[in-house]
């Protein structure tokens, strides 16, 4: 199983994150990501709201969604100068907020500037509340996010971006730098039917959440359509305990991987930032752990 890592601290979600997170700083941060690349992880996350009213429900998380969200950009250009070959992954970039040429630079720079290890997650969003203070399109912003997607297909790699669509259009114009990898991966987030189509259509992976596995597999085996290569990059429930229950861990990824998840960010039951590191190097030395192989 190729594993990435759920970003501890980074995010405050009430009832989810661990007490430790709550004072943790760039620098528990930055431990973490720096043994995660060394150990073989292929991704670590950064999540993105701007600004929450505190209290928002989520469909995912019956005490709400939290209010403290480190942004992604600067977040991932942090952690891309101390690591050398992790994956940098948002889970997700909200579209509605941002117009995509806006993105293409940003995160084009970044895949410049770590060497090609952007994975770009991105959602049509559902916090109503923050879409208004933002002054961003929430009744159409399906439409909105398919049309982005497919403008940051055009952008992405490109100096020169033309793309015509119904509502982004845009040509004669230079974006430099620009992303290395030919295809900057993008994944597409959520957890419904809707969502599942445009990773299918108009991505290169899907990113549900953490669904039972067998509405998982249920769903995939509803679009056999799917791209080669194509993602899935879910959770499993909650979190792991390598170290007290490294068969449960093993039986949990293999009951993903056989519902057709292809990606999993791990999270791990832990106390403390020693705890959470000795949990990575534990889910590491598993037998199933298929470690990222660069050059």
């Amino acid at each position: 199983m190729r594993l990435g890592i759920s970003t501890p601290a980074v995010v405050r979600v009430p009832g989810v994150t661990a007490a430790w997170e709550d004072t943790a700083g760039v620098g528990e941060v930055t431990r973490v990501a720096e043994l995660a690349d060394r150990l073989g992880f292929h991704f670590l996350t950064c999540s993105e709201h701007i600004a929450m009213p505190p209290g928002i429900p989520s469909p995912q998380l019956p005490q709400g969604r939290g209010t403290r969200y480190w942004d992604p950009l600067a977040t991932l250009s942090w952690l891309a100068a101390r690591t050398t070959r992790i994956g940098l992954m948002t889970n997700v970039l909200v579209l509605g907020y941002h117009h995509p040429l806006a993105i293409a630079k940003r995160y084009g720079t970044l895949d410049m500037m770590s060497g090609g290890r952007v994975r770009l997650g991105v959602g049509v969003g559902t916090a109503e509340e923050e879409f208004r203070t933002l002054g961003a399109h929430f009744e159409d912003r399906g439409p909105r996010a398919d049309d982005a997607i497919r403008a940051l297909r055009a952008a992405l790699s490109r100096n020169d971006p033309e793309y015509h669509g119904e509502f982004f259009d845009f040509s004669g114009l230079v974006v430099d730098p620009c992303a290395v990898q030919q295809r900057v991966p993008i994944w597409v987030g959520g957890h419904s039917k809707r969502a599942l189509r445009r990773a299918v259509t108009l991505g290169d992976g899907w990113v549900p959440g953490a669904p039972d596995p067998e509405v998982l597999r249920t769903m995939l085996a509803n679009h056999p359509d799917r791209p080669e290569g194509f993602e899935v990059v879910s959770g499993v429930g909650g979190a792991l305990d390598p170290l007290a229950d490294p068969a449960g861990v093993e039986a949990a990824f293999e009951r993903a991987s056989a519902a057709g998840v292809t990606m999993v960010p791990f999270r791990p039951v832990n106390r403390s930032l020693d705890r959470y590191l000795e949990q990575l190097e534990a889910v590491a030395g598993l037998d199933l752990f298929e470690p990222l192989v660069t050059g």
